[in-house]
């Protein structure tokens, strides 16, 4: 199926990069609440930033705001955020006002072996004393709701060649907490009877986003300051099960408690 034309129509955000925000964040984490006005913002905590709140009657079901704007109604009803590419052209710092600069790059509604697929990619811009700071491109999938009586699929299994890897816990403090932050309504994140009588899942799910963003405090860690990152989600992991964060070279992954692989990244 060929891809829709897309007007490239730009959706701005100004917001103030509260350091508060980052490091409330930086606790939430498990880490000192270090940063103050001034300070270099970590990779991708601008992920805190440019809320965007609708009133009650304009969300849909899961709590996201209903699509018919900037992303197109495909008729699908299951968000899951797929991955992402992000440039980090200079730093981003705390204490000072910013701008976010939206446009919808692409839609495409096709077949897949499990039904009808909608996918989308939103690039973002993120610009701060007028200095373009960094450059995102967002990839979400929507699809239809699950048939109880289909089988699971089988999902990839995780490589086993890591050079450094970590085990990290979750819980449905830090989801909530992490949704808080993020303004993500996602009732897939903090509502468990919705998750997993609505959208299948066995548990809360741990946010894609989370999981690439200790994923990339991991390469800056170990890597140095990052210029690209590359991430794309495999499996969702569940509130309940640890994962294992693991790296070779410059490939990251998420490893599941049953070596199972949840993302793959690059840095």
């Amino acid at each position: 199926m060929a891809m829709e034309m897309v007007r490239m129509t730009q959706q701005k955000n100004h917001d103030v990069i509260d350091p508060a925000r980052a490091a409330a964040f930086q606790v939430a984490l498990g880490q000192n609440g270090s940063i103050r006005a001034g300070d270099t913002l970590p990779p991708f905590f601008h992920q805190l930033y440019f809320w965007e709140p609708e009133p009650p009657g304009m969300l849909g079901r899961d709590g996201h705001p209903k699509v018919g704007g900037l992303i197109p109604d495909m008729g699908l009803p299951r968000r899951m955020w797929a991955g992402g590419r992000l440039s980090f052209h200079a730093p981003l710092k705390a204490g000072t006002g910013a701008e976010k600069r939206t446009v919808c790059e692409s839609h495409l509604r096709k077949d897949g072996r499990s039904g009808p697929l909608g996918f989308v990619t939103l690039r973002h811009e993120i610009w701060q004393d007028g200095v373009l700071r960094v450059t995102e491109w967002q990839d979400l999938v929507y699809r239809q709701d699950p048939d109880p009586a289909a089988p699971k699929p089988t999902p990839p299994q995780a490589r086993t060649d890591a050079q450094s890897a970590e085990v990290v816990t979750f819980s449905s403090t830090l989801l909530f907490r992490y949704s808080a932050l993020t303004f993500n309504g996602h009732r897939i994140h903090y509502d468990l009877d919705y998750a997993r009588d609505v959208e299948g899942y066995d548990g809360l799910v741990v946010h894609g986003p989370l999981l690439a963003q200790l994923l990339m405090l991991k390469a800056e860690a170990e890597l140095g300051p990052l210029a690209d990152f590359n991430f794309r989600a495999t499996s969702p992991l569940m509130d309940h099960e640890a994962a294992t964060l693991c790296r070779n070279g410059r490939d990251l992954w998420v490893q599941g408690p049953d070596g199972r692989q949840c993302m793959v990244a690059s840095a």
